[in-house]
């Protein structure tokens, strides 16, 4: 019997629809499953939420999915580098949560690991406070913040093997690592794709426990 993966992206989407819980991997584009976003962007898929770190750029990745209209909550730790999320959040089209850049990986970390929260004392004094639990530990004030979790995950890696065990490249691992762990249906978009044994188990870098899916992307060698 067959342990591969392997599926066409627009199979592999299915899985998504309106009102989904989406993370999405990449840091400004670094990582990001652009294909698969492609393809999503392609749909008739609307109201997600979506948790990424950033929306991209104008019609790039994560962008085009803002472009389109199909997010109406997104989690993330900045928008700075796409004008069309700030134009939205102002008129209301989209309602944006930022968080902390190490607030939010932790966050979704522990969903992945199945803990209730943890404390932080980033944001303490500032608007990021608001509604949050505090608690005082040895006269230092702490922030509780709670697991962040996903109906799908969307990551981007270098390599494959038919059961999914990934390898990535460099800073592509960003979110990409912890968003696997957290989320209930795992898409890897990746740009080579080989048989079971073509990694060395030593390479592994995620375990194809947490991939229920891979989709072929870009050639090897072809930045996306």
């Amino acid at each position: 019997m067959s342990n591969d993966k392997l599926k066409s992206a627009p199979e592999a989407i299915k899985c998504i629809s309106s009102g989904s819980v989406v993370m999405i991997g990449g840091f400004m584009g670094c990582g990001s499953p652009k294909y698969v976003l492609d393809k999503l962007a392609e749909t008739n898929v609307r109201n997600l939420t979506v948790i990424s770190n950033d929306t991209d750029f104008e019609g790039v990745g994560v962008g085009k999915l803002v472009k389109r209209g199909m997010i109406s909550r997104l989690i993330a730790s900045h928008i700075g580098t796409n004008p069309e999320t700030g134009r939205k959040l102002n008129s209301g089209e989209i309602a944006v949560e930022l968080n902390p850049q190490g607030t939010l990986a932790e966050r979704i970390r522990a969903g992945g690991a199945g803990l209730g929260g943890f404390l932080t004392p980033t944001g303490f004094g500032t608007i990021i406070e608001n509604g949050k639990k505090k608690m005082e530990i040895n006269g230092q004030t702490y922030l509780l913040e709670t697991p962040l979790k996903a109906d799908v995950a969307l990551i981007k890696a270098y390599k494959a093997d038919e059961f999914g065990n990934l390898v990535f490249r460099g800073a592509t691992r960003n979110f990409n690592l912890i968003m696997a762990t957290a989320a209930e249906y795992v898409i890897a978009e990746v740009e080579e794709h080989v048989r079971i044994g073509g990694i060395d188990p030593e390479d592994v870098m995620l375990p194809g426990i947490f991939v229920d899916c891979i989709v072929r992307g870009c050639a090897q060698n072809v930045q996306c």
